[in-house]
């Protein structure tokens, strides 16, 4: 990819975030779609291109009234929407659509009209994980955490101290789902789902959605919003088994997605103005530091716990309060680059003055892919 070539040049969440049984799982998707293409005056007939995760794309246009002839169907779990922005802007460098909407619609919490998911016995986690008690994300990521834990004599604490910073940034967003100030010891004592996890440390289950429209940087000149520039893209996958990550310390589709991300954009670590990392658990933002190389192996909990990442530290880190507190639907990663995209446009509730650049970083499933993307709003 050529950097700067494709730009966001709309983007929106639905009109309501939170608890919303009025909506269905596809009416999400429309109202994030409509009010993406609002927001940049866009009509369904203007677009040419369709991506989303676990729905059917072509149900999507169909219900817009979009006839696509790019289509991006990627589902490999919440980071699908960073992979969608890299293969958007591989399709329109290459001619293959001029205007992609990308969409995310998902009723988590109200479960209207949402695709039946679940393990399948006939799966490979069917057969070899749930005989052992591996059911769902709480009790599928403490694997990992309780093993990086005790390799690096991280105290729990320092996990815990996650989600109390990033409710900081909470507090500053009126559509957050959670804004009242935590303690290390409010989350500590709070309900125990599975060791070490306790509630405060688990994402919200949420309802809403949220859409992107990317274009050329040519075109993008002539829209009224401030384009937000594509300066780099990485994506990797690793297993679909959390017992088979190759390092239970560290994610290897981490670090090659970063990878990629650095080598396709250019960038230094120093170059990063603001920084948003998956957090559908608390232990995740430490490890995205690590494998995206802004701390070394086992000081991410520390880097956070200095300040580094609150409100006026060194590296903004997300900043909307993320999976924790912000939203979390199911599939976060929609909504963490929106947050790259207020950023970058200067409209974040939680603005980081001056900021240029913006790396929004996924995960899937538990470590089994990622997505990465840097974001400039200045062409480079």
């Amino acid at each position: 990819m050529k950097p700067g070539s494709v730009a966001v040049v709309g983007a929106a969440e639905t009109t309501e975030l939170g608890k919303l049984p009025h909506m269905s799982n596809i009416q999400l998707h429309a109202d994030a779609a409509l009010n993406a293409m609002a927001d940049c005056g866009l009509k369904p007939e203007d677009i040419d291109g369709i991506a989303t995760a676990r729905e059917n794309p072509i149900e999507i246009a169909h219900y817009l009234g979009i006839k696509p002839r790019y289509v991006d169907g990627t589902s490999v779990g919440g980071c699908s929407f960073m992979i969608h922005v890299r293969h958007a802007v591989a399709a329109i460098e290459s001619g293959m659509a001029d205007t992609i909407l990308i969409t995310h619609g998902e009723s988590g919490r109200s479960q209207v009209g949402m695709t039946p998911r679940g393990v399948n016995m006939a799966m490979l986690d069917g057969q070899f994980q749930l005989p052992y008690g591996t059911t769902n994300p709480p009790s599928m990521f403490t694997i990992p955490v309780l093993r990086y834990l005790k390799t690096y004599n991280v105290p729990i604490e320092k996990v815990a101290n996650v989600s109390v910073v990033q409710r900081e940034w909470a507090a500053f967003h009126e559509r957050a789902t959670f804004r009242d100030p935590l303690t290390v010891d409010d989350v500590m004592n709070a309900r125990m789902i599975a060791w070490p996890f306790s509630i405060l440390m688990c994402c919200l289950v949420t309802d809403g959605g949220g859409a992107l429209i990317l274009t050329s940087a040519e075109r993008a000149k002539d829209f009224p919003t401030k384009p937000v520039y594509v300066l780099g893209a990485g994506e990797a996958g690793e297993h679909t088994m959390v017992s088979q990550m190759s390092d239970f310390t560290s994610s290897q589709a981490f670090r090659i997605a970063g990878e990629n991300v650095w080598k396709s954009s250019g960038l230094k670590h120093s170059d990063v103005d603001h920084l948003m990392i998956y957090d559908a658990f608390a232990h995740l933002p430490i490890y995205g530091l690590e494998d995206l190389g802004f701390c070394g192996r086992g000081e991410g909990g520390d880097f956070i716990w200095e300040g580094n990442t609150r409100p006026g530290g060194k590296l903004p880190l997300n900043t909307n309060g993320g999976g924790l507190s912000y939203m979390h639907s199911g599939m976060y990663g929609m909504y963490a680059l929106q947050e790259s995209i207020r950023q970058m446009r200067g409209t974040s509730p939680a603005q980081v003055q001056g900021a240029k650049t913006s790396l929004c970083h996924g995960v899937g499933g538990m470590f089994s892919a990622s997505g990465s993307i840097m974001f400039s709003n200045e062409a480079p």
